[in-house]
């Protein structure tokens, strides 16, 4: 018994459609042959299959409603100071070359009546990155859904990612940094928009 639950708990539960998974397994079979390689050699026997499930992994975001998230723990509290969560880990994928980029998202917002879970802040920002992107968007789609579900005073969300179209191909510079920033109600205003820009660089852990 101890034994079938230990590996219970390591069980990755994942939900991909049958056959959207069929379709991209042959397409992804065709590439292979396409850039000269043999689909059918032992090591690419099934790599179109975990191709497939790979890809309907990285995209699950056209499948989830961010607003939808936040109003799902949306509570009533009478709190108006600022509130942040820096550092949220991004992986997304370039729509321009099917590359990906990394980096990290620094999301806060000023209550006006409604607060969300904290998570739901992290959980948004991973559903528009599940998604094909470009920075500046992903920036913007993070604030507009946090604006529009809370209706707060204020909204921030800075991006700091790498690029690897910009590492593995194209200009090949490895070290390039993007910061993209969107700002909103009492965040355009100098003093809060400084006062948490200084908050996300500064290390209190």
């Amino acid at each position: 018994m101890e034994e079938k639950e230990r590996k219970l708990s390591y069980e990755k539960f994942e939900a991909w459609d049958p056959a959207t998974l069929e379709k991209l397994s042959f397409h992804y079979k065709e590439i292979l042959q396409l850039i000269g390689e043999n689909p059918g050699r032992e090591g690419l026997l099934r790599t179109p299959m975990r191709v497939a499930k790979s890809i309907q992994f990285l995209t699950q975001g056209y499948n989830l409603d961010p607003e939808e998230v936040l109003n799902s723990a949306k509570f009533r509290e009478d709190y108006r100071e600022m509130v942040i969560v820096k550092d949220i880990e991004i992986y997304s994928m370039c729509e321009h070359h099917l590359i990906p980029f990394i980096g990290k998202a620094h999301v806060a917002y000023i209550p006006d009546k409604y607060i969300t879970g904290l998570s739901k802040i992290a959980r948004v920002v991973e559903i528009y990155a599940r998604r094909l992107q470009v920075q500046e968007r992903l920036t913007t789609q993070i604030k507009t859904a946090i604006n529009n579900t809370l209706k707060p005073l204020g909204v921030a969300v800075v991006i700091e990612a790498q690029h690897l179209c910009m590492s593995m191909r194209g200009i090949q510079k490895q070290n390039c940094v993007t910061t993209t920033s969107d700002f909103i109600g009492a965040f355009e205003r100098d003093k809060t928009r400084a006062e948490f820009l200084q908050l996300i660089g500064t290390r209190l852990h």
